[in-house]
C-alpha cells in the first residue's frame, strides 16, 4: 500500500506540473538544421549508395505484401478486420496476435522513412521520381478533416485494447516531414499540420486518454508513445510550444496508464529498485520522449528521471554500443557473448542519443552515437552482401540462427544470421537499418546560435547552411574513422563571420594543425574571420587503448574503432528471394578462443592491431591480429 501510495503522489505531483499554463520551457543546447543541410560524401556516400542498390532500395520488392498493402487507404483497418499473414514464423504468441493488424504500417512506413531520406542525400534522381510519386499518393488518402492513418471512421481514437493508430502516424510522419524540409512543399506541409492537430483534437490534453487501452499486451500503443519525435520535429520547425506541450501530455497520460512495456512509467524511473526489463527497442526509442516531455517545461523531477533513465541504459550497452535486444532486456546488464542487441535498438538508442545531444549538449553522448554507428551498427551488417543481422552480439563465435549455440527452450531461434528481409521473424529490422545512416548524419552539424557552427559527429559530408544570411559550405575530406586526419575546406563567397567548432574526441592524445584554437567543452574553437575560399587541416593522434567492460573483460580499441579477431567461417545459403539477395549462415571453421595476457604488449599498424594472446585450446602464446569490430562477421572482441 506504502508504494501504491508513493505511486499516486508522484503521478499526481507530475500531472498537476505538467498542466501548468504557460510553463518555463527548459532552453535548448543547439538548434537543428533542416534536414538535407548535410550531406553524405567518401566512403559513407558510397555504402549508402550500395544499400539504396540493395536490400534498401529493394525491399518493395523483397517483401512487396507488407510495403504495398494499402493499409493507409483503402484497406484500412475496420471492426471487422482479422490478423494478417505477414510470412513470419510467430512462434505460438497468441499475446501479441493482434499487432499483426497494424504490422503492416511499420514496416512499409519505416522503410519509406529511411528510402526517402537516402535518396535526398544521395541525390538518388530515380528513387527522388519514386518518392514524389508516394507523397502525392499520401495526400490523396486524407481524409477532410486531416486524418492520415490506418483506421476507418468507426474505429479511430476509439479503442479498449492493443492498436497501432499513433504508431503508425509516427512511422508514417517523421518520413513526410524529412520530405517537407527537403522540397518546401507548402501543400505537403499544410497536409501535416492538418494531420497533427487532428490527433490533438481527437485526443484533447486533460480530456482523454490516448494510451488507456485495458491490461493486456499493448506493444503497439506502447511504439505510438514515439509521436512524440513529429511533435518535437513540428517544434523545431515552428517554434509553436503547442506541440511539445502535447508531448508532455503523451508522457504524462503513458506514466498513468497501464502499459506492458513499462521501463520509461515514471514511477518505474524513480523506483530506485526498478531494473530496465522491457522489449529493449521499446526502452531505447522512449527516451526521446522522456527527452521531449523533460525539455517542455521546468519540471526538475522529469530532469532528474532523464539522468536516471540515461544511466540505466547506460548498463544495457556493451563497448561497441550493442543495447541488449534480444528480444527484452528482462534486467540484465550487457555481456559481451551472452547479451544480443536487435538492428532496431542500435537505430533507436542512436536516435534517442542524437536527440539527447542537441538538447543537452554533452560530449559524452556524441561519443556514444558515434560508437553505435561505428561499430555495433557496421558490424551487424555484412561486409560481403547485402544483408543484415537480425541479432548480434559482440563476441560473435557463429551465426546459424542461434546466439553462439545456446537453444532456446521456449522458441525456434532463427533471429543471429544475416538477411535481406528477415521475414520469417519480422521485416523490422531491415527497415531500421536503411534509417541508421540519414538519421546519423541529420545531426552531425549543429547551430549553437547565429554565429556558431558545431561539427558534433566526424563523419565525411558536406554542409550547407547560412550564417547571417549569407551562404556556407563546409565540405569534410576525411576517411574518419579508418583514419583520423581532416580537411575542412570552406566556401564563404560572402564572407560571412562565424565561429566553428570541432569536437575532440576523448581518446585524442594530441592535435596536429597550424591553426590556432581554444578548448571549450571538449570542443576545438575556431575564432577567427574566414576568407571566400579555405582549407582547415586537423589530426588526431590516438594510442592502442584497453578497455574493460561491466565484466572486467578486455576490449582494444584505437580512435573511435574496437578491433577484433576474426573468424573464418563456412558460408551457408538459406531462402533466396531473387538475385543477390540470400538468407546467410556462418559456422566457424574452428572453435580457437582467446585468453587476454595482463602484460599486453598491443600495436597498431596499417590499420590493424597485434596482441599477445593465449590459446585456450592449446595454451600457447600467440601473436594475434584485430581488425575493425565492423568489418568482421564471426569474431572474437572480448579477452
Amino acid at each position: 500500500m506504502r508504494n501504491l501510495y508513493l505511486t499516486i503522489v508522484i503521478l499526481a505531483s507530475f500531472t498537476m506540473n505538467s498542466q501548468e499554463k504557460n510553463a518555463t520551457k527548459t532552453e535548448e543546447k543547439y538548434q537543428i538544421l533542416p534536414f538535407g543541410s548535410i550531406k553524405p560524401t567518401g566512403w559513407i556516400k558510397e555504402q549508402m549508395q550500395k544499400d539504396v542498390d540493395g536490400f534498401v532500395g529493394n525491399l518493395d520488392k523483397l517483401v512487396p505484401n507488407l510495403i504495398n498493402d494499402p493499409i493507409y487507404s483503402t484497406g484500412r483497418l475496420h471492426k471487422n478486420s482479422t490478423v494478417k499473414d505477414l510470412g513470419n514464423n510467430k512462434e505460438g504468441d497468441a499475446e501479441g496476435s493482434e499487432q499483426y493488424k497494424w504490422w503492416n504500417s511499420e514496416t512499409q512506413s519505416n522503410w519509406w522513412d529511411g528510402y526517402i531520406r537516402n535518396v535526398i542525400l544521395i541525390n538518388d534522381k530515380v528513387g527522388l521520381k519514386k518518392v514524389a510519386k508516394y507523397i502525392q499518393e499520401v495526400l490523396k488518402t486524407q481524409d477532410e478533416d486531416g486524418y492520415i492513418g490506418i483506421y476507418d471512421k468507426e474505429l479511430r481514437y476509439q479503442f479498449n485494447s492493443e492498436n497501432g493508430e499513433l504508431w503508425s502516424k509516427a512511422t508514417m510522419y517523421r518520413g513526410l516531414l524529412a520530405y517537407y524540409e527537403y522540397s518546401k512543399d507548402k501543400k505537403l506541409w499544410n497536409a501535416i499540420v492538418k494531420a497533427v492537430d487532428n490527433v490533438m483534437t481527437n485526443y484533447p490534453i486533460g480530456t482523454s486518454s490516448p494510451f488507456s487501452s485495458g491490461t493486456a499486451f499493448n506493444g503497439g500503443v506502447s511504439h505510438g508513445l514515439t509521436f512524440t519525435d513529429v511533435l518535437d520535429k513540428m517544434y523545431q520547425i515552428t517554434g509553436d510550444t503547442k506541440y511539445t506541450d502535447y508531448a508532455l501530455f503523451l508522457y504524462q497520460d503513458f506514466s498513468k496508464t497501464y502499459q506492458s512495456e513499462k521501463d520509461v512509467q515514471l514511477s518505474n524511473i524513480l523506483n530506485p529498485n526498478y531494473k530496465l526489463q522491457s522489449h529493449g527497442v521499446h526502452t531505447y526509442e522512449h527516451l526521446r520522449p522522456l527527452l521531449v516531455a523533460a525539455y517542455a517545461s521546468d519540471n526538475k523531477e522529469l530532469q532528474k528521471a532523464l539522468q536516471i533513465y540515461i544511466k540505466r541504459i547506460e548498463n544495457t550497452t556493451t563497448l561497441t554500443g550493442g543495447a541488449i535486444g534480444d528480444e527484452w532486456i528482462a534486467e540484465r546488464t550487457a555481456d559481451a557473448t551472452y547479451t544480443g542487441y536487435e538492428y532496431c535498438s542500435l537505430q533507436e538508442l542512436l536516435d534517442s542519443y542524437s536527440v539527447v545531444f542537441q538538447k543537452q549538449g554533452n560530449p559524452k553522448t556524441a561519443e556514444a552515437i558515434e560508437t553505435i554507428f561505428y561499430n555495433a551498427a557496421q558490424g551487424s551488417r555484412n561486409p560481403d552482401h547485402s544483408c543484415i543481422a537480425y541479432l548480434k552480439t559482440d563476441n560473435s563465435f557463429e551465426m546459424e540462427g542461434t546466439k553462439n549455440g545456446e537453444i532456446e527452450a521456449d522458441r525456434k531461434q532463427t533471429r543471429y544470421k544475416y538477411s535481406p528481409a528477415h521475414q520469417d521473424v519480422a521485416v523490422c529490422c531491415n527497415p531500421n537499418a536503411g534509417r541508421i545512416t540519414p538519421y546519423f548524419i541529420e545531426k552531425a552539424w549543429l547551430k549553437e546560435n547565429k554565429n556558431t557552427l558545431v561539427n558534433v559527429l566526424l563523419m565525411p559530408n558536406s554542409i550547407t547552411t547560412k550564417i547571417q544570411n549569407k551562404p556556407i559550405t563546409i565540405e569534410t575530406v576525411t576517411e574518419y574513422p579508418y583514419e583520423n586526419k581532416f580537411v575542412f575546406k570552406i566556401s564563404n563567397p560572402k564572407l560571412a563571420s562565424f565561429v566553428l567548432k570541432i569536437r575532440k574526441p576523448s581518446w585524442v592524445k594530441q592535435i596536429v594543425t597550424n591553426e590556432k584554437y581554444t578548448i571549450e567543452n571538449d570542443f576545438i574553437v575556431f575564432n577567427r574571420k574566414f576568407k571566400k575560399q579555405e582549407a582547415l587541416t586537423l589530426e588526431f593522434k590516438a594510442e592502442v587503448e584497453i578497455k574493460k567492460d561491466l565484466n572486467n573483460e578486455n576490449y582494444f580499441s584505437y580512435g573511435a574503432l574496437f578491433y577484433a579477431k576474426p573468424i573464418e567461417a563456412f558460408e551457408q545459403k538459406g531462402k533466396s528471394y531473387f538475385t543477390n539477395f540470400d538468407d546467410l549462415t556462418y559456422k566457424p571453421k574452428d572453435n580457437h578462443r582467446f585468453e587476454f595476457i595482463e602484460e599486453n604488449q598491443a600495436s597498431f599498424n596499417n590499420g590493424q592491431i597485434t596482441i599477445k594472446a593465449k590459446n585456450k585450446t592449446t595454451q600457447q602464446i600467440e601473436n594475434i591480429t584485430l581488425i575493425p569490430f565492423g568489418k568482421t562477421i564471426l569474431r572474437q572482441v572480448s579477452f
